[in-house]
């Protein structure tokens, strides 16, 4: 056999070689080289990491948590969600996603304590071959694989036109306090933005403005209170971000035995809806958990099986799904938290509420 002919066989010896063992990869559900599937190709018994930020906003333990799990178990049987709360605390959310990384989490869901922060995280998982949702707050300094949340500057926007509204229909003269969330969550910025786009064109005064450290609801009662003693009765409305610092706020002139002028809020909590029953709160938004966290879950799901989740929009360079919030009021609260199915008459209608309730036509 000549130089050759022995050169042309082994290459064709080793190339049936490779052939067969990239078959026999293959054939036990292992992706070539090229794919990007994660977890290997295979979702069933996937983890997925559910990393939520603060205890402070309730919705976190009692709505987020169990509708994501509830959807996922829906999707994928096999499927594991390791969930941890950082109770505002960047570091202890870094660790825990370090810890779901090593339980071997192909998927993070995080919702950031720190906006900013949380790159070395977003890097970190991606580094090992997982994948990063930002999950109700944006990851503004390093890309996530994609983005689920309401609208957070639309959600500033209608809330504070809503108040504007209200106060140019009842001919109040003053000016308004605004209390924003997080100075180290992004979703807060974006908030805060909406606020000013309406307010800064209201015609009212923007007395002062706050920016919440870990959306604690103390913090924005202890700050409201020195403002009503620097202010008193020229505060005629109170902008806040969500329905803790709302709370807060109402706290803080019921406390100080002032008339309690409208105060804003975001997030539907019960609290909220019970105070706007009661006319303490003078609105909240509508933001079904319920709409995102599946939404979550849904785009998780395809993540594992190597699809790109539909992106509508973008936010910091991100690929995002933006949904729509809803303002609630006195006015419209039967209508979308009650009729709806969104809450139950049962859990708000207590005690205190019971005749507002009736008032009201929520049974």
């Amino acid at each position: 056999m000549s130089t050759t002919t022995r050169r042309r066989a082994t290459f064709a010896v080793a190339a049936l070689t490779s052939a067969l063992a990239l078959a026999a990869c293959e054939s036990q559900g292992e992706p070539s080289s090229g794919s990007s599937v994660v977890g290997g190709g295979a979702v069933e018994n996937a983890k997925v990491a559910f990393l939520m930020p603060d205890l402070a906003s309730t919705r976190y333990e009692l709505q987020d948590k169990p509708l994501f799990e509830a959807k996922m178990k829906e999707l994928c049987p096999s499927c594991t969600v390791i969930y941890q709360n950082a109770d505002s605390d960047a570091s202890k959310q870094q660790q825990q996603a370090n810890s779901a990384l090593a339980q071997g989490a192909k998927v993070l869901v995080i919702d950031p304590v720190d906006s900013a922060g949380v790159a070395s995280t977003v890097q970190a998982a991606q580094s090992q071959g997982a994948k990063v949702i930002a999950y109700d707050r944006p990851s503004t300094q390093a890309k996530a694989d994609f983005y689920v949340s309401f609208d957070n500057e639309k959600i500033g926007n209608l809330i504070a036109t809503s108040l504007v509204e209200q106060l140019k229909k009842t001919n109040a003269q003053g000016g308004i306090l605004e209390i924003n969330g997080s100075p180290t969550d992004a979703a807060a910025g974006l908030i805060k933005k909406g606020v000013h786009s309406s307010v800064d064109t209201s015609g009212f005064t923007l007395l002062a403005e706050y920016d919440t450290p870990n959306w604690q609801p103390a913090k924005a009662q202890e700050w409201t209170a020195g403002q009503i003693t620097r202010f008193g009765s020229k505060i005629v409305g109170v902008v806040a971000a969500n329905d803790g610092t709302g709370g807060g706020a109402i706290a803080a002139f019921k406390a100080a035995g002032t008339k309690v002028p409208p105060v804003t809020g975001n997030d539907a909590e019960l609290a909220a809806a019970q105070r706007i029953i009661s006319g303490d709160q003078f609105n909240t938004i509508s933001k079904p958990i319920k709409i995102v966290a599946e939404a979550a879950a849904e785009s998780a799901y395809s993540l594992l099986q190597g699809k790109a989740p539909e992106s509508k929009a973008t936010v910091f360079d991100t690929p995002a799904e933006l949904f729509v919030p809803e303002v609630v009021t006195k006015e419209n609260i039967k209508k979308v938290l009650f009729d709806s199915g969104i809450m139950k008459a049962s859990q708000a209608c207590t005690g205190a509420y019971a005749a507002g309730c009736t008032e009201l036509g929520i049974k």
